[in-house]
């Protein structure tokens, strides 16, 4: 259901597209080698503390960034290899949208 919502908040984007969507935390790490993507966006995970695959794919692809959103939905976190990781408090669309761009001017 979350990731329809976010799928569809992507697709109203001028400048962004959804090209793909995964389950496994496996078969992303699999997909970012294969596809050219910019963003990824990863819906609330249900384990407390930092995403360790947030590391290992900022590790292989520095130029990434990361958009997790928090379980609780009080707020979204931005994670890039090179900056400390960016606290999007209220995490409406354009407050997520507008950090994802801001990140990659």
């Amino acid at each position: 259901m979350l990731s329809e919502v976010i799928k569809s908040m992507v697709e109203h984007q001028a400048d962004m597209e959804v090209v793909g969507e995964v389950l496994d935390p496996i078969e992303l790490l699999e997909v970012v080698k294969v596809l050219s993507v910019d963003v990824v966006i990863i819906t609330p995970l249900k384990v407390n503390g930092e995403p360790r695959i947030c590391y290992q794919l900022l590790q292989e692809h520095p130029m990434l960034k990361i958009v997790i959103l928090s379980a609780e939905g009080e707020a979204a976190f931005l994670y890039q290899s090179a900056a400390a990781k960016i606290r999007i408090d209220e995490p409406s669309h354009l407050a997520i949208f507008g950090a994802i761009r801001k990140s990659i001017r």
